[in-house]
């Protein structure tokens, strides 16, 4: 990695002030720049672009920040999060209509029961006044409680249509919660902005079902997001060693977790000797060995116009960003952006256009073609 060099920086368009520059050359000779407009974050999980400019951050051990030309403030009334392992403050999405209604989403691991059996996926609305959250909905929580501290999911996307998608982990019982549509884990679920159940949901209507699950099958869904063109949620979810995938979620369809996978345990021993099976879907991509992907964007902007229309995943374990190029739904090629900047958490394209990038350890990055 080039020598990271210190300048300083006009203000953007939305008035973040930056502080660092790293150069890369990407392979069709396109030249550009890791600009470091905020910095000092632990482990960004999500962050989110409000219509004043500012952004809303949240960090993983359960702060809510509000970041704006160059200030930070604290967000009051966040509720307690179970900040253990991959638990904490995770995801943040706004409503599509938030600039009239207001109402901001976000996970956490948080156990609502009062119980001291741990914790589960959290989906909670609420808006924001005067610095503090306040109106603050549960409008889904996950079931049982468990004191494991890994595999809660926990990305958010909406669709064109309005609905609410998001990710719940197998939460560390691969062998019973993904593949039980009666149980919560391993799922995307889609609910109505307020919480309700659509009407059209696959297992609405089956007894002692989860009524809000989508789909099934899946393992840790860290990356979600919308193709813009087709209306289709994608996700990625980390396999075990090997095995992370890349889904277009239907709705009822089983995605195989555990009983069909490309990956095997971490101890080398095999979880099953299938990859396939009849109505079980398969990966439009995996990946072996596993890169431990972690946020999704698909590049909509013509500032990238080499980039444009193809997918961003980050890895987490190889600490690059990458540019997922595709074909009608198809994995043609791969390129590692920002190699070695840092485990890269979460990426959005932010309403300036331009490709924004949460670093762990670092901050939110912004690349900038030159």
């Amino acid at each position: 990695m080039k020598k990271i060099l210190f300048t300083v920086c006009c203000l953007s368009v939305f008035l973040i002030q930056c502080q660092k520059n790293t150069d890369f050359k990407s392979t069709d000779d396109f030249n550009y720049k890791a600009e470091t407009v905020v910095d000092n974050l632990e482990i960004a999980w999500g962050f989110e672009f409000l219509p004043d400019g500012s952004i809303l951050i949240a960090e993983q051990e359960g702060k809510m920040i509000l970041y704006k030309d160059g200030n930070r403030t604290e967000i009051n009334d966040v509720p307690k999060v179970y900040y253990d392992n991959q638990g904490g403050l995770l995801d943040v999405k706004l409503h599509p209509d938030y600039e009239n209604n207001g109402w901001i989403y976000f996970s956490y691991s948080g156990n609502t029961e009062d119980d001291d059996k741990g914790s589960n996926t959290v989906i909670m609305r609420a808006k924001l006044k005067d610095n503090s959250l306040i109106d603050k909905e549960v409008i889904y929580k996950a079931t049982p409680n468990t004191k494991k501290g890994h595999h809660f999911g926990s990305r958010i996307e909406f669709d064109h249509d309005g609905y609410l998608f998001f990710s719940v982990g197998d939460r560390g019982n691969r062998d019973v919660n993904p593949q039980d549509i009666n149980r919560d884990g391993g799922k995307i679920y889609r609910l109505n902005d307020d919480g309700s159940i659509p009407a059209d949901n696959p297992f609405v209507s089956m007894p002692g079902s989860k009524a809000a699950v989508y789909s099934y099958g899946h393992r840790n869904p860290q990356g979600m997001a919308l193709h813009q063109k087709t209306g289709k949620i994608w996700i990625h979810e980390h396999g075990p060693q090997g095995g992370d995938e890349i889904n277009i979620i239907e709705s009822g369809k089983n995605y195989g977790w555990p009983i069909i996978t490309y990956g095997i345990n971490y101890d080398g021993s095999e979880i099953t000797d299938k990859t396939e099976m009849p109505g079980m879907e398969q990966p439009i991509h995996y990946w072996v060995p596993s890169i431990a992907p972690s946020g999704m964007a698909f590049i909509n902007s013509d500032i990238y116009p080499s980039w444009k229309g193809h997918l961003l995943v980050g890895s987490l374990k190889f600490q690059y960003l990458n540019l997922v190029r595709l074909e009608n739904n198809a994995v043609i090629s791969e390129e590692k952006l920002m190699e070695d900047l840092g485990r890269v958490r979460t990426v959005k394209i932010g309403p300036d256009g331009y490709i924004y990038v949460s670093v762990e350890q670092l901050g939110i990055v912004r690349l900038m073609p030159y």
